[in-house]
């Protein structure tokens, strides 16, 4: 008992050093409860607020930006109402949808239109396999025939002229709208034009259907007189 009091005492961190086990988790539970009290202290907690913002402007809680500043004033709102003012004083903010830009897709679809960036070393696979052949002839008949109902509803061709160059467009005869618009003026001025000689050799026939009696009359005069 008697050298029991000349032991040295052992200080506040040696001790700590040799907690184990449960005593070691109690020791940080302790602090950590400790710490996180004063953060929740020092920043409330804003989660309703930021559920409400969500719905109130029709988004994703992730698009609400609150104003860190203003926290403690956001944290009094507790209904939608409140929620609106704060949004039009501007505390509560509704972020912009970040999208991939397509500024560059689309300078590149534009130079393509005009012919760059398609030589032969951007080219992969066959002709066939990059456009069908048969999307191509698909393409071109409907123009084609897009344009043959067009005129027959107008009246400009009629139902004849407009069967004949059905089939023609169906034969691949015509390589564009343009090409076949020609044709169609050029089949109508031939149709006019056979249709003014027609009417001149009708003309020149009823002339001279006219004129035949006279003659005979005039021949047998001169014989009368002989």
């Amino acid at each position: 008992c008697f050298f029991f009091f000349f032991f040295k005492q052992k200080t506040a961190y040696e001790i700590a050093q040799r907690l184990v086990g449960s005593e070691m988790c109690i020791r940080d539970r302790v602090s950590t409860q400790s710490t996180w009290g004063l953060l929740y202290w020092v920043m409330p907690n804003l989660r309703l607020q930021k559920r409400l913002a969500a719905s109130v402007l029709k988004c994703g809680q992730k698009r609400v930006w609150l104003d860190p500043n203003e926290a403690s004033e956001i944290a009094l709102a507790n209904s939608r109402k409140n929620i609106r003012k704060l949004f039009k004083d501007g505390l509560i903010i509704k972020r912009h949808i970040h999208l991939h830009s397509r500024s560059r897709v689309r300078r590149m679809k534009e130079a393509k239109r005009k012919g760059r960036h398609t030589g032969m070393g951007k080219r992969e696979g066959t002709v066939n396999a990059r456009i069908s052949y048969k999307v191509l002839w698909m393409r071109r008949i409907r123009i084609l025939r897009r344009l043959l109902r067009k005129y027959r509803e107008l009246k400009k061709i009629d139902k004849h002229l407009y069967h004949s160059f059905y089939m023609k467009c169906k034969g691949n005869q015509f390589k564009n709208k343009y090409v076949l618009i020609e044709a169609i003026h050029k089949a109508k001025n031939d149709e006019k034009r056979a249709k003014e000689l027609g009417a001149q050799n009708d003309a020149k026939k009823a002339k001279k259907k006219k004129e035949e009696p006279k003659k005979v009359i005039e021949e047998k005069a001169p014989e009368a007189k002989k």
